[in-house]
């Protein structure tokens, strides 16, 4: 179990990014035949923290978006949801929020994202950033963060403070291979990354990424105190930590879309772990959440708040059944 010694203004503070999504409309529809677009927010880092505010958390983003009316649609549309941005930082170059092309669809679905020069990784570790992490029980990190010589920098400082001032830090690999020159830069920036982490998530190619045989990776963890989830998509969950192994199921509902499940889980099971301090009721709760966004379209809009979750256990059965070994 982590412990947390005292009560903090933030819960979690998020690193990473934030932009405009545009899904094809009506659903179904591929880009190319698309007569309109529905707008939403989205980005890991906004998706993760809007998870976390509608599960009852106080949460801020870290992050940076472009002085433009792209940049203030997601701007406004994060304080709307209520997260705080007072270490939201603007560019005011060339830089530009990302914008992501998302089809709603199940078979055949095709996401592109525009990311040329992104404001995101213009990110620095500045002394409000700073400040806010001695204010926060976790600091979240995702993969994204870490690609760009500076980003990686200014990420590393924010880890390093974190663990310095009793703050939790996770990271989510969040591994996309367009954003790396190749396998074994991002084996070495993930590494350097891991070792200042108390919990690593990731799926088994993101694991195989930081480490070729995941069973190592597992034994890493445990010689380190870290706690370590593996995402194994359909087939559920399985935690590590310390000699203790958890493996869990799925929620099982009528999925619209592949994409979203991953913020939704990792924002639900922090949130739930803060609040009940037990394994088990974390990931399950992450489990519901994810199998609600994927039945929904979008990804931010569509971030459960509590009582859907609640409900959906109700009325669903976690297959296969949650096991401890």
């Amino acid at each position: 179990m982590m412990q947390y010694k005292e009560n903090r203004l933030y819960d979690a503070l998020v690193v990473g990014r934030a932009g405009l999504d545009l899904y094809p409309q009506p659903v179904g529809s591929k880009t190319r035949d698309a007569e309109l677009f529905a707008s939403d927010v989205g980005g890991s880092g906004a998706n993760i923290a809007i998870a976390m505010k509608r599960a009852g958390g106080k949460v801020g983003l870290i992050s940076a978006l472009s002085d433009d009316p792209v940049g203030e649609f997601v701007r406004l549309r994060l304080e709307i949801e209520g997260i705080d941005l007072q270490m939201m930082q603007t560019t005011y170059g060339n830089e530009r929020t990302s914008l992501a092309i998302a089809e709603v669809r199940q078979e055949d679905c095709e996401v592109v994202i525009y990311r040329n020069n992104p404001a995101d990784l213009q990110i620095v570790c500045n002394e409000d950033v700073k400040l806010a992490i001695t204010q926060s029980q976790n600091l979240i990190i995702t993969g994204t963060s870490l690609i760009e010589a500076d980003s990686r920098k200014q990420t590393l400082k924010m880890m390093v403070h974190a663990q310095k001032n009793d703050c939790k830090v996770w990271l989510d690999l969040d591994y996309r291979p367009w954003n790396w020159p190749d396998q074994k830069t991002t084996r070495f920036v993930y590494q350097e990354a891991a070792e200042l982490t108390n919990v690593l998530v990731g799926n088994e190619e993101e694991f195989k990424i930081l480490q070729e045989d995941i069973n190592i990776q597992v034994k890493q963890c445990v010689s380190s105190n870290q706690v370590m989830i593996l995402k194994r998509g359909k087939s559920g969950c399985s935690l590590f930590f310390g000699k203790d192994r958890l493996d869990t199921g799925i929620y099982n509902l009528p999925a619209l879309k592949p994409y979203g499940s991953g913020d939704a889980f990792l924002g639900n099971v922090i949130i739930n772990y803060m609040s009940s301090r037990d394994w088990q009721l974390a990931i399950e709760a992450g489990s519901a959440a994810a199998a609600i966004v994927v039945s929904r379209q979008g990804c931010a809009s569509a971030m459960p708040k509590m009582e859907e979750i609640e409900l959906l256990q109700k009325q669903i059965i976690i297959k296969p059944k949650t096991i401890w070994s």
